[in-house]
C-alpha cells in the first residue's frame, strides 16, 4: 500500500505501508483524492508546523475522500463501497471545550497528518486509512469525489465567515487568495455578502479569487490600486501575514469585526493594536471547524463553480512534483494527490 510519508524537512517519500485494519469502532476507506494542505507543505519544507515539530515519520494528509472498504467490530456506517468525505479531527468529548460545545478547539484532539503529539496522529496520504467510523460522511448523490476533497478546507472557510458575524448585505475585505482566501470568498457569496474585495500579490491568486466570487480585485502591493476600499463592514485575514492583518486593521469601520485565519509566523507579530482601542474593532481568531463539515458537503453538492479551484490532480507516485505545484501560488490553488483507488 502507497503511503506520502514526510521523514523531516525536505525529504518527502512514496513509502511501502501495511494494509490498516478496522479496530473497534473503526472503518477502513480506500482513499481516492488528497489535498495538499499549507500544513502539509510547512512539513514538507520546514519540519514542523509552528512548535509542532516532526520527531518521526509521518503520513501526511488530513483532506480526504474515498469509498468505504470495511468496519471494525461495533462500528456501521454508510455501506461498503459509499463515496465519503473523513473528518480530520478526533476530538476527546472530556476536556472543558468539547463540554462547552466547542470541540474544535479541544486541548486533546486527535487530527490526521498531525506532530502536535507523540506518537504522531498519522494522516490520510494513503490507499487505504483506518478512521473512526463516527468521522464518514456519506456524499449526496452527484457529488463528484473530486469536488468532495474541497470539504475540509471549505469547512474551515464556513467557520471563519461564521465567526465574523452577520455578513448578509455586507462589504467584506478578505486578504490573502491562497486556496483557504478563495474558499472564504465563496463562502461569503454563500451567505449572502454584497460584495467581497480581496487582496493578493500574486495576478493569478486573484483570477482564482474571482472565479470564486470575489467582486473586486487588488494587488496588495499597490497602495494606489482603484479597487481598494476606504472602509469596509467586515475584515477575514487569510494570507497568515502581519501585513495582511494591518490591511484588515487599517480598512474596517469603526466598531468592525477582523477575523484572524491565517496562521501568523511564530513568535510576535506587530500589528496596529491602538486601532483595536480607538476604532473599538473586535479582532477573533478562528480555528479549524466542527459542525460546518456536513455544511460544506451540502454546499458542495449544490455548487458546482467549486471545481474551477482544484487546479491540478496528480498521481500519488508523483508526490513531490504535486507538493512543489502547491507551493507556487503563482500556478496553483488546490491541488489534489490521486491514490487512484
Amino acid at each position: 500500500m502507497r503511503g506520502c510519508v514526510i521523514h523531516g524537512a525536505g525529504d518527502l517519500r512514496v513509502d511501502e505501508l501495511p494494509e490498516p485494519v478496522a479496530g473497534p469502532g473503526q472503518a477502513v476507506v480506500a482513499v481516492r483524492y488528497g489535498g495538499v494542505c499549507g500544513s502539509d507543505l510547512h512539513y514538507w519544507r520546514h519540519g514542523g508546523v509552528g512548535d509542532f515539530l516532526l520527531r518521526e515519520p509521518m503520513v501526511l494528509g488530513h483532506e480526504i475522500v474515498g469509498t468505504v472498504h470495511s468496519y471494525g467490530a461495533g462500528a456501521d456506517g454508510p455501506a461498503a463501497g459509499t463515496p465519503v468525505a473523513v473528518h480530520p479531527a478526533t476530538p476527546c468529548a472530556r476536556c472543558p471545550e468539547c463540554l462547552d460545545g466547542r470541540a474544535h478547539v479541544c486541548r486533546d484532539t486527535r487530527y490526521l497528518g498531525s506532530a502536535a503529539r507523540m506518537p504522531h496522529v498519522q494522516g490520510g496520504f494513503a490507499s487505504r486509512v483506518a478512521v473512526p467510523a463516527a468521522q464518514l460522511r456519506a456524499l449526496p448523490e452527484g457529488l463528484a469525489l473530486r469536488r468532495a476533497a474541497l470539504a475540509e478546507p471549505l469547512s474551515v472557510a464556513l467557520h471563519a465567515v461564521r465567526r465574523a458575524g452577520p455578513v448578509l448585505d455586507r462589504h467584506v475585505l478578505v486578504t490573502g487568495a491562497g486556496p483557504i482566501g478563495c474558499l472564504v470568498v465563496a463562502a461569503l457569496r454563500a451567505a449572502g455578502a454584497a460584495a467581497v474585495t480581496v487582496t493578493d500579490l500574486l495576478p493569478r491568486a486573484l483570477r482564482f479569487a474571482s472565479a470564486a466570487g470575489a467582486t473586486t480585485l487588488v494587488r496588495a502591493d499597490d497602495p494606489a490600486d482603484p479597487g481598494r476600499p476606504d472602509e469596509v463592514d467586515v475584515a477575514i485575514e487569510a494570507s497568515g501575514s502581519a501585513g495582511g492583518l494591518d490591511t484588515c486593521l487599517h480598512s474596517i469601520r469603526r466598531g468592525g469585526v477582523v477575523v484572524q485565519l491565517g496562521m501568523l509566523p511564530p513568535g510576535r507579530s506587530p500589528f496596529a493594536g491602538n486601532l483595536v482601542v480607538s476604532r473599538e474593532i473586535e479582532l477573533r481568531g478562528a480555528l479549524r471547524f466542527d459542525t460546518e463539515f456536513d455544511e460544506a458537503i451540502a454546499l458542495l453538492g449544490r455548487e458546482a463553480s467549486f471545481d474551477a479551484l482544484v487546479s491540478a490532480v496528480v498521481p500519488v507516485e508523483r508526490a513531490g512534483e504535486a507538493f512543489a505545484l502547491a507551493q507556487d501560488r503563482g500556478q496553483s490553488c488546490k491541488v489534489l494527490l490521486d491514490f487512484g483507488t
